[in-house]
């Protein structure tokens, strides 16, 4: 067991306070259950009480979880997602020396309750045919099911297997899955690492399916790129739907506690230690933000009511407790024999995903750069919309484009904003951000530093060719063309709580920003532009380096003295 995983579990329940889990109570009550946020935090206050946190509540509990045992049977409310969590919560309880105090009578009218369940009554999406296409909600579903079924509280392994089967024709050649209808490619990177870490909740189970090896092969597939996408900041990559929520890291910690596991009953100790300091990283960057005051679900510091930053269904209620329930899952999976102890990433790779995905990644020196060649404009833009240095403040460079058309809520200018090459029109400038450019990866290494060679196509004809170089002293991107060219820079300028210092020279752009400074360096004069922009972390100034045939632009972050 990793108690650190539940003090940050306690630590997120914090965000709550009782007089808010009331009134969410007493809301749910008199509208009925509707979704999966309410039976989420039952669940996790559940697990703490189990383990001696928060016995307080215990009255309290016990009223919500009469309320989602007894109503879940009988109203579709994206149980999908609830079952399993509820079940997880009743075994913890059931073994603990809590349950003598709840009493076995109560224990055991909880679990009747779930043995009632009849998925067709119960659950929003089920497979009925192994062609039908629900993506992962099915496998929410299935993981629900299993939980019954292993649990003796009912359950089909015929349903179970047949959930699973329809996952398989939307993994990518490197073991990704691919969760988005809307596109064949613009697959969000949150929800590959949502069905992976759902594989490995169901195998460490004891699922023994006929499903079992193919299911194990892909995480395994996947797990070395998945080390390889990870910031030196230990955040998952950028890209698409439900990203920056603090939960992110803990859908990946899951993953790795899973692959820590593999390699450890392996006798691999190497690789399982290279698992556990990348999962320290992630723990780490979880720690920050759960060290906020007050804290925020998402990755910015406007208030949450404002839902800033936040898509529709991705609420404060919801998505708050979420990252409870990924701590609690990685410790089940957890044998706590590979110790997770921080180290700092040095590492150097140059990696790209499948086209599905659309992704370069470039990490050396401390440094790491993320390049997105096809974006949804919904929730990003095309170019280099990542780039953080270790120890930093993510978002001081950029740890996401703006986008020109957010589906999730921002309120500032809406201007695709990355860091990106452009060309002159007759009309302006036009930046490689959006779906009329074609990048193309000509080259890419990682030998001593990590570097790539990216052609981008404009509608015109025209080309820009970008050399990218990731490095100790931090990244260099040198833009060539046949004439005009020239360089995007984004500029922080507010998190939703703390404006930016930003300063400007002929050649230099800084801005200072939690204790750190982002310098931007070029030969040629960089200018304040008219384009802001906002994402998920807050908002962004847009500047601008021009010249002819060939610009040079370095990037520096440092501690500010």
């Amino acid at each position: 067991m990793r108690q650190i995983y539940f003090e940050l579990m306690k630590k997120t329940l914090s965000a709550y306070s009782d007089e808010h889990i009331k009134k969410y109570f007493n809301t749910v009550k008199k509208e009925g259950l509707t979704e999966h946020g309410f039976p989420r935090l039952t669940a996790n206050i559940g697990i703490l009480i189990s383990k001696g946190i928060r016995e307080d509540l215990l009255p309290l509990f016990t009223e919500m979880m009469d309320f989602c045992t007894s109503t879940i049977p009988n109203v579709k409310a994206a149980n999908d997602f609830s079952v399993r969590e509820i079940i997880a919560c009743v075994e913890e309880i059931e073994k603990s020396a809590i349950a003598s105090i709840i009493g076995g009578g109560k224990i055991s009218e909880w679990k009747r309750n779930i043995s009632t369940i009849v998925p067709e009554r119960c659950y929003d999406r089920f497979a009925v045919s192994k062609t039908d296409d629900l993506r992962n909600w099915a496998l929410f579903t299935g993981s629900s099911e299993y939980y019954r079924l292993s649990g003796g509280l009912g359950g089909n392994m015929d349903f179970i297997d047949l959930q699973i089967e329809t996952q398989f024709p939307w993994f990518d050649c490197n073991g990704m899955y691919m969760d988005s209808k809307d596109s064949e490619n613009r697959q969000p990177i949150m929800y590959d690492l949502v069905t992976r870490s759902l594989f490995a909740i169901i195998l460490d189970r004891g699922y023994n399916g006929k499903h079992r090896e193919r299911m194990d092969s892909i995480i395994k597939s996947a797990g070395e790129l998945t080390l390889r996408m990870q910031s030196v900041s230990g955040e998952i990559p950028f890209g698409g739907r439900s990203n920056q929520f603090i939960h992110n890291e803990c859908w990946l910690l899951t993953v790795y506690e899973y692959e820590i596991k593999r390699y450890t009953r392996q006798g691999n100790t190497a690789k399982a230690r290279e698992f556990s300091e990348a999962a320290a990283r992630a723990l780490r960057t979880v720690e920050h933000w759960l060290d906020k005051e007050p804290i925020r679900h998402i990755k910015n510091r406007f208030d949450t009511a404002t839902r800033y930053g936040c898509e529709h269904y991705a609420y404060f209620d919801k998505y708050m407790i979420t990252a409870a329930s990924g701590l609690f899952t990685a410790n089940l999976i957890s044998d706590g024999n590979i110790p997770l102890e921080y180290v700092e990433d040095n590492s150097t790779a140059a990696t790209l995903t499948s086209r599905h995905f659309g992704k370069m990644f470039l990490k050396s020196g401390g440094y790491f750069l993320e390049m997105d060649m096809d974006a949804d404009p919904h929730y990003d833009c095309s170019g280099v919309g990542r780039i953080h240095r270790k120890g930093a403040p993510s978002a001081l460079c950029m740890s996401l484009p703006c986008p020109s058309d957010p589906i999730y809520k921002t309120d500032t200018h809406k201007n695709g904003i990355s860091l990106s090459v452009g060309v002159k029109k007759g009309d302006g400038w036009h930046f490689a951000t959006g779906p009329d450019t074609e990048y193309e990866v000509l080259s890419i290494s990682e030998n001593g530093a990590a570097e790539a060679t990216v052609r981008c196509s404009f509608s015109n004809g025209e080309r820009v060719t970008a050399d990218y170089r990731v490095e100790e002293n931090g990244v260099q991107i040198c833009a060539k063309s046949d004439g005009d060219v020239g360089i995007m820079l984004p500029a922080f300028l507010f998190d939703g709580e703390t404006s930016t210092d930003i300063n400007t020279s002929k050649n230099t752009l800084t801005v200072r920003y939690g204790g750190y400074v982002c310098e931007y360096y070029s030969d040629s004069e960089i200018k304040k532009t008219n384009t802001m922009g906002g994402n998920r972390n807050g908002y962004y100034q847009a500047y601008l380096v021009e010249g002819y045939g060939k610009i040079v632009v370095r990037i520096e972050i440092k501690k500010d003295m």
